[in-house]
């Protein structure tokens, strides 16, 4: 199941599960689309991966599944993922 975080990793902008301008990577870190196209330049800081628009779930299967409440935010800043 996806799960479907509450804010951008990199802002901690309100990200609820009807937001349109939500984007996440393969391993579903979740980032707003501002981040994404002005700070990251579209790839992933955790993983280098790229970006997909978040799916938005239906109404009643977030009511059986519900979008998680943990909140995920890069201490130590966000911006473009170095090369190792």
């Amino acid at each position: 199941m996806l799960e479907l975080r509450p804010n951008c990793e990199c802002c901690d902008k309100d990200l609820p599960p009807e937001a349109v301008d939500a984007l996440i990577c393969t391993f579903e870190c979740t980032f707003c689309a501002s981040c994404v196209e002005n700070i990251l330049g579209g790839v992933c800081p955790n993983c280098g991966g790229n970006f997909a628009p978040r799916p938005i779930r239906p109404a009643a299967m977030l009511k059986k599944y519900p979008a998680s409440t943990k909140r995920v935010l890069k201490a130590e800043g966000c911006g473009p993922r170095q090369a190792a």
